[in-house]
């Protein structure tokens, strides 16, 4: 049997699993196929071939194997919530045994002064070890039972462990498929790769990350199976690279006319930095190519990206073609209509913007505009990819935060052309080097490493609670020097089971302590209809109250040049990116500017790293590589919504020199033989075939 048609065979015909369990595998992990359950990879190894006494066991056992006898079983509790408990010895003393479920008939299954080996967690109840739920076996039916030096454990769920399928149930169903693979697993590595870096074939890994002979194999084992991974992310990704820069054709934007040179010398806010101006080299060199721009620009909060967007716009309409701007909420894609707007007043540009709030009647007359070629820059949220809104000659995207959108979402912008637009996308949120090669490796990047001049760094502090009246005399000296503060907390209303403070009872205290007339208040909150928020937000803008007091819905899409001073509320709640966006909101004028993070008295170890990192740094890419080692790539925003990272056993920051390998070769191989047609390297063709079977093919999408 070819090795393609083993891996897809349905897993109910694995030994063990059957019609009913492979039902649950699908609904609970969504694994349907042997090649999908040979990469439900283990979490852990435990050596099963050491015992235990049971007056060795201590906090530092995660696992204890013991060997003795049950001396005597009860059951105690209420009828519905019945234990049972077991009194289990050996030569060293005695433990209990619980169980929560299954209580009568295991009363009725254990044997009494018979030897068992028990295998389980150890817990530590009123002073004493106790051992709950423990996998038993009768040393009288172990006759044939080799000790494992590497026992693997593997993640389950509530509903597959009903069905025994807990990690011994899936061992032991993985244990059968194992057995049947001998010969049918196919090399996905070309044979000079495998000798090249000292790695076991794909079958031996295979075996040996699931059942390791030991310590060794399986170190062998991962290593392979990372590189693999990682290997493949980079090599679709330079390959698909390839393919936009060498058949991806694009609209030539050849010239550059009186909308940039005009706006260039009359009407720019603020003289260009270096920065600016060597990426709007990159990208006129993209827009002038005869092939698709497909270019992710990078820049902190305040670094001026908004003007490159405009600058490439207006290089568009140079051209004779339309251009958009889509930012995932309606707060932001008001702030970039404001200030694009404002930009270029005078120039005779007409700016339109299509939200979810826009009027029917606005929006008729929008979309005629935008069809006939009048209407010539639109900014707006997902409202834009609908199909009703058609432009005459679109020839620039521009996707604000990008990661807030799908995959999907983003390709209907490309029916809105008769070839694909030139695609601009624009994040505040710094992104770490490493996730930079991995979930935008097909990308050209550039960076905008520069605040305009005038810009100061924002000075952040950490309080706590208790010295919340040093706080509220900083605020009042703020506000009397003119400038605005805003005030943020992590929930709208009190948690029955959080301990946090929470807007409405903040907003109380902010009037208490800041009485009217003397201080006004704004309130900026998620459950606001649009047009109270809008009102609020428009007060604020305005200098006509001076403090907001706001959940994180002004993480993104506020500017208010006069706001100086950001206090974050149970800033120990917040992730790393996230209060970096929210120190972004100040920091916009030429006044110094303060973020104070206020927290309570007992802080988690990681918070308070992200807490000191704060307070260290204001670089937004020192921070972004903290957050990445804190938390790994599978829970920063937007990675999991990729469409690119799919890793079950690597981990792009542990696994960093791994990467950097993976990616070297891969660009050894795109560089000699961009279209994988030699025959040396088939194998990776037919691999990349098979992935995109499984993941489809994102090759054609920015």
């Amino acid at each position: 049997m070819a090795f393609v048609e083993f891996l897809n065979r349905p897993i109910e015909y694995v030994k063990g699993m059957g019609p009913k369990r492979a039902a649950a595998m699908k609904k609970e992990l969504g694994i349907t196929t042997f090649g999908e359950l040979l990469t439900w990879y283990p979490f852990r190894y435990v050596d099963r071939s050491k015992f235990f006494l049971i007056s060795d066991i201590d906090n530092d056992q995660v696992y204890v194997q013991l060997k003795g006898k049950i001396t005597g079983l009860q059951i105690a509790g209420k009828p519905g919530s019945e234990r049972l408990t077991a009194n289990f010895r050996d030569n060293s003393g005695r433990i209990e045994l619980i169980w929560f479920k299954g209580v009568k008939w295991l009363k009725n299954s254990l044997l009494i002064n018979q030897e068992y080996v028990i295998f389980a967690k150890p817990a530590y109840f009123n002073g004493q070890f106790n051992i709950p739920h423990p996998e038993m076996e009768l040393v009288a039916e172990l006759k044939d039972y080799v000790p494992e030096p590497l026992q693997p454990f593997y993640s389950s769920t509530e509903k597959l462990k009903s069905l025994g399928l807990d990690s011994r149930g899936i061992r032991k169903v993985m244990r059968n498929l194992i057995a049947g693979i001998e010969g049918e697993v196919r090399e996905n590595l070309t044979k000079d790769l495998v000798c090249r870096l000292k790695l076991p074939g794909r079958e031996e890994a295979l075996k040996n990350i699931h059942f390791p002979e030991d310590p060794v194999q399986l170190k062998r084992a991962q290593a392979r199976i990372k590189f693999e991974e990682l290997f493949y992310i980079q090599l679709r990704l330079l390959k698909n690279k390839f393919y936009r820069h060498h058949n991806q054709a694009g609209f030539a934007f050849t010239r550059v006319g009186e909308y940039v040179n005009r706006f260039y010398n009359e009407y720019l806010p603020f003289t260009l930095t270096n920065a600016q101006k060597k990426v709007i080299r990159e990208i006129r060199a993209d827009l002038g190519s005869g092939m698709q721009m497909n270019r992710l620009l990078q820049g902190d909060v305040g670094s001026g990206k908004t003007l490159v967007a405009l600058m490439t716009m207006l290089i568009a309409l140079d051209n004779g073609f339309q251009a958009c701007l889509m930012a995932p909420t309606e707060i932001l894609a008001n702030q970039h209509f404001q200030n694009i707007h404002k930009m270029v007043t005078g120039l005779g540009v007409e700016v339109g913007l299509l939200t979810g709030s826009t009027k029917a009647s606005a929006r008729k007359k929008m979309m005629a505009r935008l069809t006939s070629g009048e209407l010539k820059i639109i900014i707006g949220t997902h409202a834009l990819i609908e199909d009703k809104v058609q432009f005459n000659r679109l020839g620039l995207t521009v996707i604000d935060e990008q990661h807030r959108f799908g995959v999907m979402q983003r390709a209907r912008m490309w029916s809105k052309s008769e070839m694909a637009p030139h695609i601009l996308v624009m994040t505040a949120t710094p992104i770490p080097r490493t996730l930079a090669m991995t979930l935008y490796g097909d990308l050209d990047i550039s960076v905008i490493d520069e605040l305009p001049p005038g810009r100061k760094p924002v000075q952040t502090m950490h309080f706590s609670d208790s010295q919340r009246l040093k706080v509220i005399a900083f605020i009042r000296k703020n506000i009397h020097a003119g400038r605005q503060v805003y005030i943020v907390f992590p929930l709208i209303n009190e948690s029955e089971t959080l301990d946090l403070k929470y807007l409405m009872d903040g907003y109380d205290a902010v009037l208490r302590d800041f009485p009217y007339p003397d201080y006004a208040v704004s309130m900026v909150h998620g459950q606001l209809k649009t047009a109270e928020k809008e009102y609020e937000m428009e007060r604020f803008v305005k200098g006509q109250t001076q403090i907001m007091v706001a959940t994180t819905v002004i993480e993104v899409g506020v500017d208010v040049p006069n706001a100086s001073l950001m206090v974050i509320e149970n800033a120990e709640r917040f992730g790393l990116s996230q209060l970096h966006q929210l120190r972004g909101r100040v920091g916009r004028g030429a006044d110094q500017s303060y973020c104070i993070l206020m927290t309570g008295l007992k802080v988690t170890t990681e918070a308070r790293q992200r807490i000191e990192t704060m307070v260290r740094t204001s670089d937004g890419f020192e921070v972004a590589e903290v957050d990445l080692r804190l938390r790994g790539p599978g829970d920063l925003e937007g990675t999991r919504q990729s469409g690119v990272i799919d890793l079950k056993l690597a981990d792009i920051v542990k696994d960093e020199k791994i990467l950097k390998v993976a990616r070297q070769l891969a660009e050894e191989i795109i560089q000699q033989d961009p279209l994988l047609a030699d025959p040396a390297n088939q194998v990776f063709s037919r691999h990349i075939l098979e992935l995109e079977k499984e993941q489809g093919n994102l090759s054609r999408i920015s």
